[in-house]
């Protein structure tokens, strides 16, 4: 009798929140979006550019990964900093994983009661010495044995996100790492933001891009309509500013400025969305909005 062929007990299925946190400019948002494989968050040279806490999900057969992009971790000046510090202390405290990243040219004690909180965590930690392409080898061996000092309980990655080296051994290690678990999330979903979400976060890398100074970092994109028909988007955004300057400024000589942006805009969001997009965009004064918890609780910052 032909002996049956032996299969292979199956695998339980592993899920969990893998939160990524760091300094600004040390390629969290970068980081994310290879490790999904979509661009969920916006990547620009300016501290401060993600202000949300952005969720990108991994579905495998037996695995769900859900990540978090978080702000880039700072001292608030101003109440929308507090907002944004607020998720990176969510995101901590709800973790299954940590990945803490890092780069070869921060300084190691920035924020350093972060750091300290890592030894405390129970969840498993991940250090991500990232960008270590602009390092020398010995330079990056030197850093890792000093971030494993620094933190006894982590796991040291060098990588390279832009480059997307060692990335494949840094998601072998995450997925190790899930507890067992069902899935969080339907596994056709890829995160949990909105289509509107998104088209106001193209338009606000837009403005980071183009404009210098505080003008990036004093406004916000609302997007007042967004209607889905059989050949395009409609979508209308405001660009909201806190003084008429600003506005000035944002909008540029004879509108020149703001088209620049919305024709880049539409041009990235049709791309994302796979269809053809109409986009209005206005500017609006909203004085001091950083600072108002009534506004920032309507642009999303203030869940409660």
């Amino acid at each position: 009798m032909e002996e049956k062929e032996k299969k292979s007990p199956k695998q339980p299925h592993r899920a969990g929140f893998v939160n990524i946190i760091g300094n600004p400019n040390v390629g969290k948002s970068t980081l994310m979006n290879a490790l999904v494989g979509e661009k969920l968050s916006i990547v620009t040279a300016k501290a401060q550019t993600t202000r949300h806490r952005i969720m990108g999900i991994v579905n495998g057969d037996d695995y769900q990964i859900v990540y978090s992009d978080t702000p880039g971790i700072l001292k608030p000046s101003y109440k929308l900093q507090e907002s944004m510090m607020d998720f990176v202390q969510t995101a901590i405290g709800d973790a299954d994983i940590i990945l803490y990243v890092t780069d070869v040219v921060e300084k190691k004690d920035k924020n350093a009661e972060y750091v300290e909180a890592l030894n405390r965590l129970e969840c498993p930690v991940l250090v991500v010495l990232n960008k270590i392409d602009l390092g020398k080898q010995d330079e990056v061996l030197t850093l890792m044995a000093e971030w494993k000092e620094l933190v006894p309980k982590a796991e040291i990655f060098p990588v390279s996100a832009l480059e997307k080296f060692n990335l494949e051994n840094l998601f072998d290690r995450i997925v190790e790492l899930l507890p067992v678990s069902p899935p969080w999330y339907d596994k056709e979903q890829f995160t949990d933001k909105s289509m509107r979400f998104f088209a106001s976060e193209i338009i606000r890398e837009k403005i980071l891009t183009n404009y210098t100074k505080e003008i990036p970092y004093c406004t916000e994109v609302v997007i007042e309509e967004f209607k889905e028909g059989e050949e395009r988007y409609d979508i209308s955004a405001v660009i909201n500013v806190m003084r008429d300057s600003q506005k000035g400024i944002i909008i540029g000589h004879q509108g020149k400025a703001l088209k620049k942006v919305a024709t880049e805009a539409r041009l990235e969001m049709e791309s994302f969305f796979e269809k053809k997009v109409f986009l209005q965009t206005f500017v609006k004064v909203e004085p001091n909005w950083r600072e108002d918890r009534r506004k920032l609780k309507r642009f999303g910052y203030i869940l409660d």
